[in-house]
């Protein structure tokens, strides 16, 4: 048996006036950078959730949140193009207690966390975006997971305005 949800997504949309670059380094200068091979075997050696804790408080940065990834879709783009073309990345953040506290009260939040931030190039600046999760979540309607999703909301929120200002 298979059931589909409709969700209706909230993408929040931010344009900077600076150069691409500037944005990305902004934006990543507050993410945690762990080396993810030894973040997902702490994880994995962790018994208790003190020791889980103390892994992710490690990883994460000043924002809260840690990059888990990034993909270069402006690389792929510009391919035959002799590097012309727009520069787009999508950047996977979140932090693993945040999704725990999600997941918990509804299973399915597992399945958007980390989040996707993309920045993209365009001819009015750069624009960076996420999809809400708060509105990911809304249809399940757990009080509790959609606080803790709109708490995710306003850090990436935050992270996102500061980069772009």
């Amino acid at each position: 048996m298979s059931t589909t949800t409709t969700i209706n997504v909230q993408r929040v949309s931010i344009v900077s006036p600076k150069p691409f670059d500037e944005v990305v380094r902004r934006v990543t200068a507050t993410l945690g950078q762990p080396d993810l091979r030894a973040f997902h075997d702490a994880l994995v050696a962790a018994t208790t959730v003190a020791e889980l804790e103390q892994t992710v408080h490690g990883a994460i940065g000043a924002s809260g949140l840690m990059e888990f990834g990034r993909f270069d879709a402006g690389d792929v783009l510009r391919k035959g193009t002799d590097g012309r073309g727009p520069k787009l990345l999508r950047l996977l953040v979140g932090n693993p207690l945040i999704m725990k506290e999600m997941a918990r009260r509804v299973a399915d939040a597992a399945a958007y966390a980390p989040i996707t931030i993309l920045v993209d190039e365009r001819p009015d600046g750069v624009h960076l975006a996420f999809d809400s999760m708060a509105s990911l979540l809304a249809p399940y309607g757990d009080d509790a997971a959609i606080a803790v999703a709109r708490d995710l909301d306003a850090k990436v929120g935050a992270l996102l305005e500061a980069a772009a200002h």
